[in-house]
């Protein structure tokens, strides 16, 4: 676990050194976090309630978004399109002789970066908006502790998907496509575009069950304190889960990719 631990700490000194990048992101998420904290002003003007939510806690879910956006990594700019291009280079050999887990080691590397992004472009952007409006921050230490559960389960989904995405380059010769659909899926159906609780009739039944529902809506919720007791217990049965099928569904499809498929490239 301490080579692992390491490979952690690397991936977090590597985004780190990345400083203009990280305050061009900053900006970025905060000038988004404002355009569309006030289209949300003009929609909960007219449906106040909408979704369940009043406005301070539409808000709330906006600068989370933001603030959760790069960590999670919906929108790209994870490790896949560097493991796609290993594998499409025939790099990956090198990787699989190593004497450690290729899973873990790629996982180790991403919750680092994870770490680096939730605190170097994360809180700013909701510092800036917890200014500017009204937002439905909780005070009890507790509610804070549970969110940060739920956020460390969410980005292990979003691992997970992003690794499944990753390995299809054994198989394909251009990741572009698949790596485009995944980003849309994403945005979509984890409420990075509207809360899933507004989405209509059967979409938002699909929605909340689908495994993106588990990195953004289901950590905001746990903030927001729509989820408490039982509830609680079982948003967090819910993100584990999907965690444990999709790791387990990649570790197969690696196994079947390095056994069966000759890498492109070497």
């Amino acid at each position: 676990m301490r080579l692992y631990a390491a490979v952690a700490v690397s991936g977090f000194r590597r985004y780190a050194t990345y400083r203009v990048a990280t305050a061009a992101g900053v900006f970025t998420n905060t000038v988004f976090g404002f355009i569309v904290a006030y289209t949300y002003i003009a929609l909960w003007d007219q449906r106040p309630h909408l979704g369940g939510y009043d406005l301070s806690q539409a808000l709330t879910f906006v600068w989370l978004g933001q603030g959760l956006l790069a960590a999670t990594a919906v929108m790209g700019g994870g490790f896949e399109v560097e493991l796609q291009e290993r594998i499409r280079s025939g790099d990956i050999a090198v990787d699989l002789y190593r004497p450690v887990d290729l899973q873990l080691w790629w996982l180790a590397g991403d919750m680092g970066r994870a770490l680096f992004q939730l605190l170097g472009r994360g809180l700013l952007p909701v510092a800036c908006g917890a200014l500017a409006f009204e937002l439905a921050l909780p005070t009890a230490p507790l509610t804070w502790l549970y969110f940060a559960v739920a956020v460390a389960l969410g980005l292990l989904v979003s691992f997970a998907v992003r690794y499944l995405v990753a390995l299809t380059a054994f198989w394909l010769l251009d990741g572009a496509g698949i790596n485009t659909v995944s980003h849309i899926l994403a945005m979509f159906f984890s409420g990075m575009v509207l809360p899933l609780n507004v989405f209509p009739g059967l979409l938002g039944e699909l929605a909340d069950v689908l495994p993106w529902a588990a990195i953004l809506q289901v950590p905001v919720d746990v903030l927001l304190g729509e989820r408490h007791g039982p509830a609680l217990v079982g948003a967090f049965a819910f993100q584990a889960c999907w965690a444990l099928v999709l790791l387990a569904a990649g570790r197969a499809l690696q196994y079947g990719a390095t056994r069966k498929v000759v890498v492109q490239g070497g």
